[in-house]
């Protein structure tokens, strides 16, 4: 191999979360990226004022428009997902909904797919309706559904993949193909998959957004979110960010910067448990039905296997009994923690049903698909036997006292 082929090959994923975006000689000579703490930026004099706004000149003048430990997160998640630029957010929601604003404007009209997040579906279909924006939601993989539902006031698609909690696969190809043809815009939801596992962009999708909170900071100690794409439609809503004021503190970016440096080996880890226990799952006697798409079981197997790098930490699953024996299943649970989200070092695990539909009649829930026994299981980086060995107890206590009773 030439030194010109040599010079050009791209560096790892593990190498690039450690290294991307940060110049190798730092402030202080220190290895890891500063937290400027601060809320301004002093000019010296008239010059560098006028030199900024007359003229120009990149620097930082007030934390609302940027933060040195911000540039470094943002620059470094775009290096990862593939693009050219990326803004960050106080939250992941926050990046959704300033993302949506940016986009449509009054007599506007957009498309997302049934299974998108809970609090997305409610912010496309009730709020903008507020200001005569029109939602049109789709089943998910129906693409003749997708494809009718599209208009002349269409702006853009919106969907997630892997969705929660059935973990389903959009199929991006089809995707793209079809917004190619009525000419709109395309936003996918990545935060279950990560830039490790897939890279929307490299299929044709306009932006991508994160939750930075899960799988990319991974310690369970910040909120975050970002949204990733080409240049001019980042600046459309970097503009827009900066009225709104959704602005992340340079302590959260600092904490984001030190997780991304183990985001590689977390995530690998994550497939690998996730597999080893969705397996495990689907053989044991007291589940019912497995949603994983590393399964050849899973309806978008075939999909994810082609698209996909991985298969993501997330295990959802469907077990034998009643809501109480779904109750008395995680009440058994000594390893694994009763908590409503993912990513993390630590394994966490939801009811669906009790936590996040909690306000919806059981006809409402099982409308929608979430049942009482339905379980979400977000695996963290222990040992993939000793939570399965706490699974199978769990399920088995669950059972006994099913059968006392």
């Amino acid at each position: 191999m030439s030194k010109t082929r040599r010079a050009k090959r791209r560096q790892g994923m593990s190498t690039r979360a450690i290294h991307a975006a940060e110049d190798r000689e730092r402030y202080a000579d220190s290895i890891t990226t500063p937290i400027v703490q601060t809320s301004t930026y002093v000019f010296k004099n008239s010059k560098e004022v006028e030199a900024y706004t007359k003229h120009g000149k990149e620097r930082f003048e007030y934390g609302r428009y940027g933060n040195p430990t911000e540039l470094v997160a943002q620059r470094r998640l775009a290096d990862l997902e593939g693009a050219e630029d990326g803004v960050l957010f106080t939250s992941g929601m926050s990046a959704i909904t300033t993302t949506i604003l940016t986009l449509v404007k009054s007599g506007d009209h957009l498309v997302i797919t049934d299974d998108a997040y809970k609090k997305t579906l409610e912010f496309c279909s009730v709020y903008l309706q507020r200001f005569g924006i029109g939602c049109t939601i789709v089943p998910f993989g129906d693409y003749g559904a997708l494809d009718r539902a599209i208009g002349r006031k269409t702006r853009f698609i919106f969907s997630e993949s892997p969705t929660n909690p059935y973990l389903n696969i959009f199929d991006l190809e089809r995707l793209r193909r079809i917004a190619r043809k009525h000419k709109v815009l395309t936003v996918i939801d990545s935060t279950f998959a990560t830039p490790l596992n897939q890279r929307p962009l490299e299929w044709g999708v306009d932006l991508v957004v994160h939750s930075l909170t899960k799988y990319l900071a991974g310690h369970n100690d910040i909120l975050g979110g970002a949204v990733l794409g080409r240049a001019g439609l980042i600046g459309e809503i970097r503009a827009l960010h900066k009225g709104l004021g959704g602005v992340i503190d340079p302590h959260c970016c600092y904490l984001l910067v030190r997780g991304l440096k183990t985001f590689a080996l977390r995530v690998q880890t994550q497939n690998e448990s996730a597999m080893k226990v969705a397996r495990f799952l689907e053989g044991h006697p007291r589940v019912k039905k497995v949603y994983y798409p590393g399964l050849a079981s899973h309806r978008h197997h075939d999909i994810a296997k082609a698209q996909m790098d991985g298969y993501g930490g997330v295990v959802t699953f469907d077990i034998r009994g009643g809501l109480a024996t779904a109750k008395r299943f995680l009440d058994a649970l000594k390893l694994c923690f009763i908590a409503p989200s993912l990513g993390g070092v630590e394994t966490l695990i939801t009811h669906p049903a009790t936590i996040t539909y909690y306000r919806e009649t059981r006809k409402q829930r099982y409308e929608l698909g979430i049942t009482d026994t339905l379980i979400r299981l977000a695996l963290g980086v222990e040992d993939a036997d000793d939570i399965v060995a706490d699974l199978d107890q769990a399920l088995r206590k669950s059972a006994r006292a099913r059968k006392r009773k």
